[in-house]
């Protein structure tokens, strides 16, 4: 049974997939594009690749994604990476004209959320008693609760002492709202709060 072959469009070069088969290239993007800018959350590599009619590798997913955000680089709207994969977003300076629409004011959160956000972030995993020693004061529950439902903590398990005391770490939500692919893109101490603010007013939009 032969191969059908994909007629490229638009006079883009036409890639080539692992088989041999030609594929459309201007439409495997606009399929990408729709995809994108559709989806409420960032989509992985393994996602993308079931958007394509044939099999093609991550490193051509990829070359076709860095292209496809180029031809936004002038816009208002950008493709980057993040932990959880490729997104559309606004660019940061857009936030300002976005929020007229909606002028509701984010959640503002207190200085003890994110100094205790950002001991985790940068000494995780550590426990509880780990961050009051750091900070030097006691740390409330609702502290540690109102990250966990921020969804940019979590309990990874136990340290092995007595109590059994939990261990906190960062999330793929905390990298993704910081607009970062991992951990070692973590920003100075002082950016992180002016970071995370653009996420937090989006989702009270």
């Amino acid at each position: 049974m032969s191969e059908q072959v994909a007629s490229p469009s638009n006079d883009l070069p036409a890639v080539t997939a692992p088989e041999g088969v030609l594929v459309d290239v201007a439409q495997l993007k606009r399929i990408f594009e729709a995809a994108l800018m559709t989806s409420l959350e960032p989509l992985s590599l393994s996602e993308l690749k079931k958007l394509s009619d044939v099999p093609l590798e991550s490193s051509r997913i990829e070359e076709l994604l860095q292209q496809l955000a180029a031809e936004y680089a002038d816009s208002g709207i950008e493709l980057n990476r993040v932990a959880s994969g490729w997104r559309f977003r606004a660019r940061p300076e857009m936030q300002a004209y976005i929020e007229r629409l909606d002028p509701q004011k984010p959640p503002r959160y207190s200085r003890a959320v994110m100094e205790t956000l950002a001991i985790i972030a940068y000494r995780q995993p550590v426990t509880r008693g780990d961050i009051e020693e750091i900070r030097g004061v006691v740390v409330s529950a609702q502290v540690l609760k109102t990250l966990e439902s921020r969804g940019w903590v979590e309990s990874i398990g136990t340290r092995d002492t007595p109590g059994k005391p939990a261990l906190y770490a960062t999330t793929q939500q905390l990298l993704d709202d910081l607009n970062l692919r991992s951990l070692s893109e973590l920003p100075a101490l002082e950016e992180m709060g002016n970071l995370l603010e653009p996420a937090v007013q989006q989702d009270a939009n």
